[in-house]
C-alpha cells in the first residue's frame, strides 16, 4: 500500500507510535488531528502532505500501558480461558507478586501475551497493553532473540543438532535459522527469532525427538531470572526488549 493511501492507523503505527488497535482508541477519543482538525474518521487515509498530530494526551495514554512478566507454571493458557482452564493473567494477585514492595493493582482489561506458551510449557510469559512493544516481540519481522531450555527423549546427535539450527520446514515453510546447542546428555537449549504454534515440539519431532519439558528463559533482553514459578511483576522502566 503507497503512502497516499495509507489508513491512518497503519499510518501511527508505522511510525512506531502505537499498534493499529491502539490508534483507533486515540482516534476515538479525539486525540488525533490532521491539518489541524480532530480526526473523526477511523478509515481515514493519509495523503502527501498531511500534517497529523498526536496530543500529549495521547502520548500520556500510551505511556501508562503496563507490561507484566510472569513464570507461567503448568497448566494455565496465556491468555483468554480454554476449556475450562486457567488464563495466566489470574495469577497478578498481590500475593503472587514479586517485587519487594506493596503489589500495584492490575486491571485485567487489555493485556496480550507478547509471545504464547502452550498448556504444558512454563517460564517467562509477557503480558502487556503496550501494542508497540508486543510488535517489536512477535512483529511478522522481528529480530528479538527468545531462549529456551529444553528436556526431551531420544537420543541426541550432532547431526540432530544440526538439522534443528537450520534446514527444517514447518506448515510447507522454512524456518529461519536456529541457534541450538546441548548442554547435557537430554538437555537442549534453543534461542529462535520466531515463534510458530507449538514450533520447539514440531521441530524436535521431525528429527525424532520427544519434548518432555519446555521452559522459556529469555526475551530479548528480559531475562526469567529469579522470578519463582507463579510468581509476577512489571516490567521496569529501564528494561528494554532490544
Amino acid at each position: 500500500m503507497s503512502d497516499k493511501l495509507k489508513r491512518i492507523n497503519k499510518y501511527l503505527a508505522d511510525r512506531g507510535l502505537c499498534s493499529r488497535r491502539e490508534a483507533e482508541v486515540l482516534i476515538q477519543k479525539g486525540w488525533v488531528q490532521v491539518n489541524g482538525e480532530v480526526l473523526q474518521e477511523l478509515g481515514y487515509k493519509v495523503k502527501p502532505g498531511d500534517h497529523v498530530q498526536v496530543s500529549e494526551k495521547a502520548q500520556t495514554h500510551l505511556g501508562e500501558k503496563k507490561t507484566l512478566l510472569i513464570h507461567k507454571p503448568l497448566g494455565y493458557v496465556s491468555a483468554h480461558a480454554e476449556d475450562d482452564y486457567i488464563p495466566a493473567i489470574r495469577l497478578t494477585t498481590p500475593e503472587n507478586y514479586f517485587g519487594g514492595k506493596k503489589a500495584p493493582i492490575i486491571r485485567h482489561e487489555g493485556f496480550a501475551p507478547a509471545g504464547r506458551l502452550d498448556i504444558d510449557s512454563t517460564g517467562l510469559l509477557i503480558l502487556t497493553q503496550n501494542g508497540k512493544l508486543a510488535k517489536t516481540i512477535i512483529g511478522e519481522n522481528s529480530q528479538v532473540e527468545k531462549e529456551y531450555v529444553i528436556l526431551v527423549k531420544g537420543v541426541i546427535t550432532q547431526q540432530k543438532v544440526e538439522k534443528l539450527c537450520h534446514g527444517l520446514s514447518l506448515d510447507g515453510k522454512l524456518l529461519k535459522p536456529a541457534r541450538v546447542t546441548q548442554e547435557e546428555k537430554q538437555k537442549l537449549r534453543f534461542i529462535l527469532k520466531e515463534g510458530r504454534k507449538r514450533q520447539i515440539r514440531r521441530m524436535c519431532e521431525l528429527v525424532d525427538l520427544e519434548v518432555t519439558s519446555l521452559r522459556r528463559v529469555r526475551v530479548g533482553r528480559i531475562k526469567l531470572g529469579d522470578l519463582p514459578v507463579g510468581q509476577w511483576r512489571l516490567l521496569k522502566k529501564n528494561e528494554k526488549v532490544l
